[in-house]
């Protein structure tokens, strides 16, 4: 007699783990670390609740891994913007122009950075992977900082991180508060055509803001 059971399919443990993460991003970012359940997020991975456990601990440790994949993902495509192969000018345009356009199309991220400041950061502060991954970051901004004044097309007093977080904070605050600022000043400031000309507000500010002062001296 033939048997006809289907052939028992092999377990993937990694394609689990990135399915169970997307699911958490995803859940995260609509109920936030609070609101969230294990078993909805299995559920949405399609896989059984006890494979969180077994993957990432619990759902504490699921937020804060879910944290580390969306900082991954934005310092990993910062570091391909190859800034170094640029004239300083264009290297901060490209960065300012990433950092926008990375917001705009992952909502999640704005979502996940809200809850975890809700949060006092302390699944951030817990966790080392997140704290190397701006290092390098910062170094990639030093050296463009450090060409440019040489180049004089910048000023020369300009610190690395204060010109990081201006230019986070220009993007992220415009889309942390798109709909309060839209019913507030009557504008649909998600429409393609606000999005498009905050994004050239966000360049042309940093970069006025990184140039030489006329009539300073070194």
């Amino acid at each position: 007699m033939n048997d006809k059971r289907p052939a028992r399919q092999k377990r993937d443990p990694e394609a689990t783990r990135r399915a169970l993460l997307g699911a958490a991003i995803a859940e995260f970012a609509d109920k936030g670390l609070a609101g969230s359940r294990v078993d909805e997020i299995a559920q949405r991975a399609g896989v059984n609740k006890q494979l969180v456990y077994h993957h990432f601990g619990n759902k504490e440790d699921l937020f804060r891994a879910a944290l580390e994949q969306v900082y991954g993902e934005i310092r990993a495509r910062e570091q391909a913007l190859h800034l170094a192969d640029l004239p300083a000018v264009a290297a901060m345009e490209r960065l300012v122009g990433f950092s926008f356009d990375h917001l705009a199309e992952h909502p999640e991220l704005v979502a996940l950075l809200n809850d975890e400041n809700r949060h006092e950061a302390r699944h951030v502060k817990d966790s080392p992977q997140i704290q190397a991954m701006h290092s390098p970051l910062i170094v990639m901004i030093e050296e463009t900082l450090t060409r440019g004044a040489r180049d004089g097309v910048f000023r020369d007093d300009m610190d690395a991180i204060n010109v990081y977080i201006s230019i986070a904070g220009l993007a992220y605050f415009f889309f942390a508060n798109n709909h309060t600022l839209s019913a507030i000043f009557d504008t649909n400031l998600d429409s393609a055509r606000e999005v498009s000309r905050r994004r050239r507000h966000v360049i042309d500010f940093v970069l006025s803001a990184l140039r030489p002062v006329a009539g300073a001296t070194a």
